[in-house]
């Protein structure tokens, strides 16, 4: 598949559906773009839908069959959207450190295909507004779902949700104060072993 240069072509690829809940539109809004002006398709469309429908398939929907709707706060970006955002703070990485991430038309270093979306599970938004314990979210996640990474915000809870091809590194970071900081990764005491315990109050107000 050709990188559209119409919009009949660009409708077209935001019409190919990546799973049950979610087509390719779903991932391409960016504020960044809508305010500058810059267009953010993907170079390789072939290459972003397979790792958009990996994205989908294997953590999306999941969550979304478990809990219910997700809006998408940030997902795909074009290597020049990112690009633009990380020179002009923006809140965007390196175009390296987002291969295979936001950046799901380029392979990371390793060759690996990715993909990363910024998410808001609503059926959280009570609990964590209530207790700010973005953990009991974090640990479900990791005992039942094979991410790459997680990076949690503090606001509405939304996080960075990162599939990647090969075996999950499972690792969770976080920004909201006060507990800011990596909360696992391999290596670490807590990363094995279920942790049903952080959120067995959350699910129990479901």
């Amino acid at each position: 598949m050709r990188k559209p240069q119409t919009m009949r072509g660009l409708e077209d690829l935001g019409r190919v559906r990546l799973s049950e809940n979610f087509f390719l539109r779903d991932f391409l809004h960016s504020e960044i773009a809508s305010l500058y002006g810059m267009p953010n398709i993907p170079d390789d469309p072939d290459l972003a839908v397979a790792a958009g429908r990996a994205l989908c398939e294997n953590l999306l929907e999941p969550l979304w069959t478990r809990f219910g709707r997700i809006s998408i706060r940030s997902a795909f970006r074009s290597a020049a959207v990112n690009d633009f955002g990380n020179k002009n703070d923006l809140n965007c990485g390196r175009n390296e450190t987002n291969f295979a991430g936001h950046i799901w038309d380029r392979r990371d270093s390793e060759g690996r295909m990715g993909a990363t979306a910024s998410i808001v599970v609503h059926a959280f938004l009570p609990y964590y507004d209530r207790t700010g314990y973005w953990e009991a979210l974090a640990w479900w996640v990791h005992d039942n779902l094979p991410y790459n990474e997680m990076e949690f915000f503090p606001k509405l809870c939304a996080f960075n949700l990162q599939w990647r091809e090969g075996a999950p590194r499972r690792r969770i970071q976080s920004f909201i104060p006060p507990r800011r900081g990596v909360l696992t990764k391999p290596g670490m005491e807590n990363w094995a072993g279920s942790h049903e315990t952080e959120y067995a109050e959350w699910l129990s107000q479901l």
